[in-house]
């Protein structure tokens, strides 16, 4: 999976030199030079991760943070400042901020910083049931794992066949294709990524255990509890790498 990073800074000599270092390790790098840039670019694309200076031009960075959260809740945001602005810092983290990196920080700082709020994979939730998957999604992203959702059997097939798939999480009841179906059609194709089957027919969980019997990481009967998902899933989950090389 190719990590994609903003950073937004009006020091443009220090966003260049994190971004070099961004880029060494992998990461696909946008620069914003404001608060205002920076809206225009995260609302035009996705980040896993945004480095935001608090002290901008217009927009301060707390500001331009809580935009983000308006046009994505899900924004993963570490803050950086270096100057005295504990009050604005303290707004930051409150709201959901990852975290505080003060000026200058070291580069060993930062890789570590970024390492520990790195997300943990990307997940593949194929279910036809817009309830569920819209329920899951946000606890799936608020642990620091990038979602992609598909509505049918044939829509995971296409979507788990492409890179940077590290889970699926697949319905065994979904229209054109089963979840055991598009399981099956991966593994033709090569060793499927660590796959969670779930079902919402309680009274066909003996048939269901049957049919995934031997397949897969497991079986969760909806309803069940998110952390049950979680603990299957870190469990199941291949070590994280940071991917290519992309220039900005």
């Amino acid at each position: 999976m190719i990590l994609r990073a903003l950073i937004v800074d009006d020091d443009q000599d220090h966003a260049e030199s994190v971004a070099d270092i961004l880029e060494m390790r992998g990461y696909s790098v946008e620069l914003a030079g404001s608060g205002e840039e920076g809206v225009v670019r995260f609302r035009a694309s996705d980040f896993h991760v945004v480095l935001m200076d608090v002290k901008l031009p217009g927009m301060n960075g707390v500001e331009t943070f809580a935009e983000f959260r308006r046009i994505r809740p899900s924004a993963r945001v570490l803050m950086m400042t270096g100057f005295s602005v504990e009050e604005l810092v303290v707004e930051a983290v409150g709201n959901g901020a990852l975290g505080v990196l003060r000026k200058p920080f070291a580069v060993a700082e930062l890789l570590e910083t970024l390492e520990r709020v790195k997300p943990r994979g990307m997940v593949l939730v194929a279910d036809d049931d817009p309830e569920f998957a819209g329920s899951i999604e946000p606890v799936l992203r608020q642990h620091g794992y990038v979602v992609e959702i598909a509505r049918n059997g044939q829509e995971a097939l296409e979507k788990a066949s492409a890179p940077g798939i590290t889970c699926l999480v697949l319905d065994l009841r979904m229209p054109l294709m089963t979840g055991l179906e598009v399981y099956l059609r991966l593994k033709e194709n090569g060793a499927p990524v660590p796959t969670i089957f779930v079902t919402g027919c309680a009274d066909e969980h003996a048939d269901a255990l049957r049919q995934v019997n031997g397949f897969g990481e497991g079986l969760l009967v909806k309803p069940f509890d998110p952390a049950h998902l979680l603990r299957v899933m870190e469990e199941a989950a291949p070590p994280r790498q940071a991917g290519q090389v992309h220039a900005r």
